[in-house]
C-alpha cells in the first residue's frame, strides 16, 4: 500500500542488492603507472651572455695591446743586444705556430675552454712577474720565461673565439662581430693608455707590472663570469678524429695568406712613413685609423645584405682590399693623404678576413673537431705571417718600402684563389650565410 513501510521480506531482498551496487561503484581504480623520467645527458646550457664574452675579449686584447708594441721597448730598456732582442721576439711566434692547434684541440678531448683560459692567464701572470728577475739572471733564463709565456698565451684568443662561436650557434640574438668588437676597442685603448703609463712609470717598471695585473684581471674575469662551454659530443674510442673538410682547409689557407699580406706594413710601415717625412704624431694616428675602421666594420656588418655576410664573400672582400692596399702602399706609401685612405682599408683587410674565417670555422668544422679547427686557423696564420715577415725584411733591405709592399700583393692574390676554390668545394654543402655574422642585426637572412 502506498505510503506504508516496507515489510521485513522487502528489507531482506533489497538490502543485499543495494550493498552489492555500492561495492561495485566504490571499487578502486587500478593505480596509474608513474611517468618515467629520462635525464638528458647533454642538458641545454643557459642562454649565452654576450656581455661576459665581450668583457673577456676586451681584457685579453688590452693585454695584447700592451705586450705587442711595448715588450720590444722593455727588452731594449734592459740593454740587450739587437740580435738577442730579435731572437726573443721571434720565439713567441715560433711557439704559437707549433703549440696553438694542439692546445686548443684539448677542448675536443673534454678539457673545457674556460679552464684553458683560466690556467693560461694565471701562467701568464706568473711569467710576467718573474721576467725582471729572469732578465737579471741572464737572457737564457728570460728566454725560458718568454717561451712559457708564449705557450700560455697561444690558446687564449682561439679559446674565446670557440666559446663565442658556440654561443652564437645556440642563440640567434647574438652577433659574433659585435662581441669581437670589444677586443678591438680594448686593443686601441691599450695603445693610448700604455704609452702614457710608460711615460709616467718608465719602461722597465711599467711593462711587466701592467701585463701582470692585466693577466690576473683576465683570470678573475674568467672565474667570475662562469661562461658555459658548448657540450662536446662523445666520441667512440674506436672512431678516429673527425677530419676537417676540404672547404675548411681552403678557407683556412685563404685567411692565412690574406692576413700575412699585412706583414710589410706591420714591420716597416712606421719606418717607411717616418723616413719620408710623415710626422710622428700622424704615424700614431694612422695606426688608430686602421683599428677604428676595423671597429666600424664589426659594428655595421649586420646592416649589409645577407649575401655579403657568408664566409666566401667576407674573405673575398678582405683579399680584394689587401691586394689594393699592397699596390697602393707601393705606389703612394710616402704621401699622407693616400696613406690615410689605405689605412681605412684595414677594416676589410683584417676585419672582413677575420669574420670570414670565423664564419667558415663555425659553418664547416665538424662536431668533435671545432677546437682543433680553431687552433689550426691560428697556427696557419702565425706560420704564414712569420714567413711573410722574413721575406719582407729581405725585400726592404734590397729595394726599400715599395718592393716590400708590392710583394704582399701576390699573397693576397693567392688568398683570393683559395677563396674561389673553397666556394667551389662548398657546393656539396647547404651554405647558411649568416651563421655568425650580423645575426639578429636587422637584415633578413
Amino acid at each position: 500500500m502506498a505510503g506504508s513501510k516496507p515489510s521485513q521480506v522487502d528489507r531482506i531482498v533489497l538490502t543485499p542488492a543495494l550493498r552489492s551496487l555500492r561495492l561495485t561503484r566504490r571499487s578502486p581504480r587500478p593505480p596509474r603507472p608513474s611517468p618515467v623520467v629520462v635525464s638528458d645527458p647533454f642538458p641545454a646550457p643557459p642562454e649565452p651572455n654576450a656581455f661576459r664574452l665581450s668583457v673577456l675579449y676586451a681584457v685579453v686584447f688590452v693585454e695584447i695591446g700592451i705586450a705587442m708594441p711595448f715588450m720590444p721597448v722593455w727588452l731594449n730598456a734592459l740593454g740587450l743586444d739587437a740580435a738577442v732582442i730579435g731572437a726573443l721576439l721571434a720565439l713567441p711566434i715560433a711557439i704559437r705556430i707549433v703549440a696553438t692547434a694542439p692546445l686548443v684541440g684539448l677542448i675536443d678531448r673534454g678539457i673545457a675552454a674556460p679552464r684553458i683560459l683560466l690556467v693560461g692567464s694565471l701562467v701568464l701572470a706568473g711569467t710576467y712577474v718573474l721576467m725582471p728577475t729572469g732578465a737579471a739572471l741572464g737572457w737564457p733564463v728570460l728566454a725560458l720565461l718568454i717561451a712559457l709565456n708564449a705557450v700560455a698565451a697561444a690558446p687564449l684568443v682561439p679559446s674565446i673565439d670557440y666559446l663565442t662561436l658556440g654561443a652564437v650557434r645556440r642563440s640567434r640574438r647574438l652577433d659574433y662581430a659585435r662581441i669581437r668588437m670589444a677586443g678591438s676597442i680594448g686593443f686601441l685603448l691599450a695603445n693610448f693608455a700604455g704609452g702614457a703609463a710608460l711615460g709616467a712609470m718608465g719602461e722597465r717598471l711599467a711593462v711587466p707590472l701592467l701585463l701582470t695585473v692585466l693577466a690576473l684581471i683576465a683570470a678573475g674575469v674568467v672565474a667570475a663570469s662562469r661562461i658555459e662551454a658548448p657540450p662536446v659530443p662523445p666520441r667512440h674510442p674506436e672512431a678516429g678524429r673527425p677530419a676537417l673538410p676540404r672547404v675548411l682547409w681552403f678557407s683556412i689557407g685563404a685567411a692565412a695568406l690574406i692576413q700575412s699580406s699585412h706583414a710589410a706594413i706591420y714591420a716597416f710601415g712606421s719606418i717607411h712613413w717616418s723616413t719620408h717625412g710623415i710626422p710622428t704624431a700622424w704615424i700614431g694616428t694612422l695606426w688608430a685609423i686602421g683599428v677604428a675602421s676595423e671597429i666600424l666594420l664589426f659594428a655595421l656588418i649586420g646592416r649589409l645584405p645577407a649575401r655579403w655576410r657568408n664566409p666566401f664573400a667576407l674573405l673575398g672582400l678582405g683579399g680584394g682590399a689587401a691586394l689594393l692596399r699592397a699596390v697602393g702602399m707601393a705606389a703612394f706609401g710616402d704621401r699622407l693623404g693616400p696613406v690615410i685612405a689605405l689605412q681605412i682599408l684595414h677594416g676589410l683587410t683584417f676585419g672582413a678576413t677575420q669574420l670570414g674565417a670565423m664564419a667558415a670555422v663555425s659553418r664547416f668544422a665538424p662536431d668533435g673537431a671545432r677546437g682543433r679547427a680553431q687552433g689550426t686557423i691560428s697556427s696557419a696564420g702565425a706560420l704564414a705571417s712569420a714567413s711573410a715577415t722574413l721575406m719582407t725584411g729581405a725585400a726592404y733591405q734590397a729595394g726599400g718600402g715599395p718592393l716590400a709592399f708590392v710583394l704582399m700583393a701576390p699573397l693576397a692574390g693567392l688568398g683570393l684563389c683559395l677563396v674561389a676554390r673553397a666556394a667551389q668545394a662548398a657546393r656539396a654543402f647547404s651554405l647558411h650565410s649568416t651563421t655568425i655574422v650580423g645575426q639578429g642585426a636587422g637584415q633578413p637572412d
